[in-house]
């Protein structure tokens, strides 16, 4: 069988390369006209595990306590913050800021409520409060609360006292919820207790229709966060202004995607094709080799946009990466056919070709399938964009290597003939530099056999020292340049507005609340007489660790002061709740009728989320800490005493709506006995460690606190997030080891001996240890942009001892003499792997000009990737052969 389909495929591209090059070109054609529909996908999808039970719980949340998404604007002036001309230029700004298509709201310190300019009564906060708007406001009180109070501290108003900022609501899409809940509802019910027909097929149908109508409304994203950058750049004459929030990253990033593979595609493939005319100085050898490769790549991105299989931050590198590996194995075919058609110059091309495609079909064949296993241990990661690149590359490698085994060969046929003078493959030959080259790598690994072994061990006990300090951690800070607005935009948000990604604790109660018997009617609760509410003349800025300590975070935004540092994967409410409620305790109490009647917003509740809430808060990773224990401390305060039971209850009727909105809803569900303490971590901090930060979270709330484990929940953005990066550390270092053993069962079957294949698995070990050791010494984290390189650094090993050894074994049938195999091989096949790891670190060294840290981390861990296998393949590989005799005993 595979004898006829070897004749078939020599006679195909030796008999008709015509027609086989027509028709790479007719499909290549036809792909390429689906290249304008391929898309980007740098949705939060991508920071989360496919299937975690944590997302389903954040969304629950989310839900029940209604957010969106928004941006942030800073805004520091170059004159004094309250001054008039200062206020309305910011006035300005909001109100041209409004007119943008989907921002619905404009928050800042002009619309607020102040509590402390001068101090007010509870009963003035009952007929209504004023803000900085308002005639007769005392402006330098104002600055005061912004400045001191916890209510707006390192939120609306930075420690530096000029800082604030302008927090733009963005409308809610309707439709996008519908069909998301819709999708995700019929999935869960998929995976959990199967789909009719008919849901299966509605299934098909609303995932479709999500993705059209997903598309449109990043395209919306987009244009949005342009628009406000525009208006944002005509008033920072004035300013400095820098622009914040999810929806403006996931632009940005976008955006760094888009011009990394365009700028440097063109910039590698321009480096290339210099290094392959200095190689091979002949335009044939050029030509094809680059043909084979944009053909390729063209062809998998076409493929990709015709089944509409969207690129991600991650997914995106497997362009680069195709280009590597179709150049190896087309740098490889040239290289033998060099050889084929010097040992034999008076031959026909035929000849050459059939011998080349003889001896190096099967070796790339076992390169491509021992590769295709190093990129298979990504699936397992449970992270979508991880799991879409690595079946992105499976496909690639096969497109490639047909691509190469097709196109190489048809168009030798083709093209015209080379001169070929007769090449010696020894090192003597003037016209084979390169050859001299790696044998200076035989010679001395013949002359220090020991040397290299002692380094090999030295080089694994070093990476191993580095493999420990090896940390799965990341900040999203750091993935672009200082000099990018992404960058100080972050970091003026965490340094002076409080932190960036969020964290909830939540916490039921399974007891109904006490009942408090409230009068009703026109009773003043504010009467002279045993005012319960008296208003004091104590200093309300005074120490926040304070028992009755008047401020604390709260959200001074709720419809319209809703919480504006939001979780990305907020999804709003709709009708139907696709995420099933947990059992314990909520479905054994009957809700109350008032949604603030609860445990929670009793003095004994209130008081236990106050002491939650001083802790959070005295972490140094923590920003705003925003809890029920913001309206406890204002009443305090503004009551001259700790309030009881009885008036915690007249404060629940009487307060207005728009006051209960934004000092109780953001925090309490009481129907359910559910409090919820927020949480803004500060991202920048080079010390945050989330999995320590979530478990020490988790840790004092049960143990100090003594509330039962399964009461206590930690969600948030970050705990999503800490999930995908723990599970990139099981997933991808804890299963390294299957990958080498699936490795090292390939190997058996291609060299029919377990020796030989233990010898070509220790460089391809050495060089995946070399990698990540490196990383762990130089400090760079372990994360979903470099966690792919150790199955590059594999894939690449692979390649080179597969060929190596297949051309070593070749030689060595020629006088049984090891070290005479070694310097053929070095000069033959060793050249074939010098000139793909020169034109791979060279080429690739270009991304280190990139303005998007995880593009220059990809190509210079590739660089290094590549040298250690290259290194590693040309000394430990042949020594280690030479030491062990795997082929048998030399001859006499």
């Amino acid at each position: 069988m595979l004898e006829k389909l070897q004749a078939v495929y020599f006679t195909a591209v030796l008999k008709f390369p015509l027609y086989v090059i027509l028709f790479i070109l007719a499909l290549t054609a036809a792909l390429a006209s689906q290249l304008p529909q391929l898309k980007i996908d740098a949705s939060s999808d991508a920071l989360t595990l496919e299937y975690d039970e944590d997302l389903d719980y954040f969304r629950k949340i989310s839900k029940r306590y209604q957010a969106g998404d928004f941006l942030v604007v800073t805004y520091r002036p170059e004159g004094e913050l309250f001054d008039d001309s200062t206020l309305a230029h910011l006035s300005r700004l909001r109100e041209s800021l409004l007119q943008v298509d989907g921002v619905v709201g404009a928050n800042s310190i002009l619309d607020v409520p102040l509590l402390y300019s001068p101090k007010v009564s509870l009963s003035d906060v009952t007929s209504g409060i004023k803000t900085l708007r308002d005639e007769g406001v005392d402006r330098e009180l104002a600055r005061q609360e912004f400045s001191r109070s916890p209510i707006y501290k390192n939120m609306l108003l930075g420690p530096d006292g000029k800082t604030t900022a302008l927090l733009l609501s963005l409308a809610i899409d309707e439709k996008f919820i519908r069909l998301v809940r819709e999708r995700d509802a019929l999935r869960l019910q998929r995976d959990t207790s199967g789909l009719s027909e008919e849901e299966s097929s509605r299934l098909v149908q609303v995932s479709e229709e999500f993705l059209t109508y997903s598309t449109l409304a990043t395209e919306r994203s987009h244009q949005r966060v342009q628009e406000v950058r525009k208006i944002v750049a005509e008033y920072k004459d004035d300013a400095q202004i820098f622009l914040g929030g999810v929806s403006m990253i996931t632009a940005d990033m976008v955006d760094f995607i888009r011009s990394d593979i365009m700028v440097f595609g063109i910039g590698i493939i321009l480096f290339i094709i210099v290094i392959l005319m200095i190689i091979f100085r002949q335009w044939q050898f050029v030509v094809l080799p680059l043909a084979t490769c944009f053909l390729a790549v063209v062809v998998m991105l076409g493929f990709l946009a015709t089944i509409d299989w969207r690129l991600t931050v991650i997914s995106s590198n497997f362009v680069a990466l195709l280009l590597i590996i179709c150049l190896m194995m087309t740098i490889h075919l040239v290289v033998r056919y060099k050889e084929e058609s010097s040992r034999l110059p008076d031959s026909r091309r035929e000849y050459w070709l059939r011998e080349t495609l003889s001896h190096m079909i099967k070796p790339c064949v076992y390169t491509v399938l021992t590769t295709m296993v190093a990129f298979m241990s990504l699936v397992v990661s449970g992270i979508r964009p991880v799991i879409d690149f690595g079946w992105m590359m499976v496909i690639g490698l096969f497109i490639a290597f047909a691509l190469s085994f097709l196109l190489i060969p048809a168009g030798l046929m083709l093209l015209p003939r080379v001169s070929n003078k007769a090449e010696s493959i020894s090192q003597s030959s003037p016209d084979n530099n390169s050859g001299a080259f790696t044998l200076v790598f035989s010679r001395f690994t013949e002359r220090n056999g020991r040397l290299i072994l002692g380094l090999g061990v030295i080089a694994a006990i070093v990476s191993a020292v580095g493999i420990k300090q090896l940390e799965v951690e990341n900040r999203f800070i750091d993935y672009f340049h200082s000099s990018t607005e992404i960058h100080q935009g972050m970091l003026v948000i965490d340094q002076q507005l409080g932190g960036t990604i969020t964290l909830d604790v939540i916490i039921d109660h399974p007891l109904p609340a006490p009942k408090v018997k409230v009068p009703r009617g026109k009773l003043d609760p504010f009467a002279e007489t045993e005012d319960p509410f008296g208003t004091s003349t104590a200093d309300p800025f005074g120490d926040v660790k304070s028992k009755v300590d008047p401020f604390s975070d709260s959200d001074p935004f709720a419809d319209p002061f809703t919480d504006p540092f939001v979780d990305p994967f907020v999804e709003p409410s709709a009708d139907v709740d696709v995420f099933s409620e947990p059992s314990v305790p909520e479905s054994s109490q009957k809700p109350p009728v008032d949604p603030y009647d609860s445990y929670w917003f009793t003095q004994a509740g209130l008081e236990k989320i106050t002491r939650i809430h001083n802790y959070l808060d005295s972490l140094p990773e923590i920003g705003k800490v925003q809890s029920l224990a913001i309206a406890y401390q204002v009443a305090n305060d503004l009551n001259g005493r700790t309030v009881n039971d009885f008036e915690l209850a007249l404060m629940r009727n009487l307060l207005p709506e728009d006051i209960k909105d934004f000092l109780l809803k953001p925090y309490l569900a009481g129907e359910i006995n559910q409090t919820r303490i927020t949480m803004r971590v500060k991202e920048t901090d080079p010390d945050l460690r989330r999995d320590e930060l979530v478990t020490e979270v988790r840790r004092y709330v049960v143990e100090e606190m003594g509330i039962a484990s399964e009461n206590v929940h930690v969600t948030g953005v970050l705990v999503l997030y800490n999930n995908m990066l723990q599970s990139l550390f099981s997933s991808q270092i804890l299963t390294i080891g299957a990958v080498f053993f699936g490795i090292l069962f390939m190997f058996i079957i291609l060299f029919r001996s377990v020796s030989l294949s233990l010898i070509a698995l220790v460089p391809n070990m050495l060089a995946a240890l070399v990698v990540l050791g490196g990383m762990g010494l130089m400090g760079i984290p372990l994360d979903m942009m470099t966690i792919t390189i150790a199955a590059i650094a594999v894939g690449i090993g692979v390649d080179d001892a597969i060929h190596y050894i297949y051309r070593f074994r070749e030689e060595f049938a020629v006088d049984r003499n090891y070290i005479a195999t070694m310097h053929r091989a070095h000069a033959s096949i060793g050249r074939a792997m010098y000139y793909t790891s020169v034109t791979v670190i060279v080429g690739f060294s270009i991304l280190a000009l990139s303005k998007f840290i995880p593009s220059i981390y990809f190509g210079l861990l590739t660089g290094l990737a590549m040298l250690a296998a290259i290194i590693s393949s040309l000394t430990l590989l042949p020594q280690l052969m030479i030491l062990l005799k795997p082929l048998g005993k030399e001859q006499a």
